[in-house]
């Protein structure tokens, strides 16, 4: 069996249309397991992804290895909030009233032991771009490569295998900001050229680009990103999304970017800072439907 089948489809899909984001709680004393249970005939790891946080995991009286609580990153210059749940449900789809509707359903059969905390609605922008006009994902891994990066070898046995660890975070752009600068300081602020997409050899250190570039870190720091835009009125930003093997690529990736590697922050918090931060993990599939083994369901 192939580790591309065992992954839930959605991680390796292409950005949807349109895309709903359930951030849920468990309430305090509810059991989890029979809604647990009861999800697995609701989520097929494509339309709807699921991801669970360590702390519902502990709830379960198990460990998966390699996951943990987002905590910030220590010696970082900027505010990076953490903001742990315990169960994300990530709804893809082509009809937001669809999603709407799914998302309401989804609600009910969580009702017995969560609570919907918080919902960030996403879209699909020009082809896959962020709200500033500028590609996202563009060094994202492909084939092979993604499956590498992204998801838990076959080695890792029955019920891990295929599974994949996820950092989310929801930045918010100040768009103003970003308007008030010339094409070429916002140009030096990501390291590309918006119109070409070609990388600028002669961008300044503090360039996006350049404090992400994956191979540039020992040992490389490859994710597959799955980001998408949201917006709520006149506000919107980036709902940031990368998953991998281990949370240890995003979190070189992070360190860098906030400074705490070598004191230079990136260029993008000239304009934009994550509201939101957390890590999950997100099971494999069994025969189609979520495989919850790891777990004791």
């Amino acid at each position: 069996m192939s580790l591309a089948t065992l992954a839930q489809a959605g991680i390796l899909q292409p950005i949807p249309a349109h895309a709903r984001y359930l951030s849920c709680q468990l309430r305090v004393g509810a059991d989890p397991r029979t809604v647990l249970r009861r999800l697995v005939s609701q989520a097929d790891g494509q339309t709807t992804v699921v991801a669970l946080g360590a702390s519902l995991v502990r709830e379960l009286g198990v460990q998966i290895p390699g996951l943990k609580t987002f905590t910030g990153v220590e010696g970082a210059r900027i505010k990076l909030p953490a903001t742990p749940t315990d169960l994300l449900l990530w709804l893809r789809g082509t009809d937001r009233g669809e999603l709407l509707i799914r998302s309401r359903h989804l609600e009910t059969l969580l009702a017995p032991a969560f609570d919907v905390t918080e919902i960030t609605d996403a879209f699909n922008h020009d082809n896959g771009r962020d709200l500033t006009g500028y590609e996202d994902g563009t060094e994202n891994p492909q084939g092979d490569d993604a499956l590498a990066a992204a998801l838990l070898p076959e080695s890792a046995g029955p019920g891990l295998a295929g599974s994949s660890f996820v950092a989310v975070q929801r930045w918010q752009h100040h768009m103003s900001r970003f308007e008030a600068m010339s094409r070429h300081q916002q140009d030096d602020t990501i390291g590309r050229a918006r119109e070409s997409n070609e990388e600028l050899d002669d961008a300044p250190a503090s360039a996006h680009v350049k404090r992400t570039a994956q191979e540039s870190f020992e040992p490389e720091a490859f994710v597959l990103r799955r980001s998408m835009p949201w917006a709520e009125g006149n506000e919107g930003g980036l709902v940031f999304t990368a998953f991998g093997h281990s949370f240890d690529a995003f979190e070189a990736q992070l360190r860098r970017m906030s400074g705490a590697e070598d004191g230079i922050t990136d260029a993008l918090f000239s304009f934009t800072e994550p509201q939101t931060g957390a890590y999950f993990w997100c099971p494999p599939v069994l025969d189609g439907t979520l495989d919850l083994r790891a777990l004791g369901l």
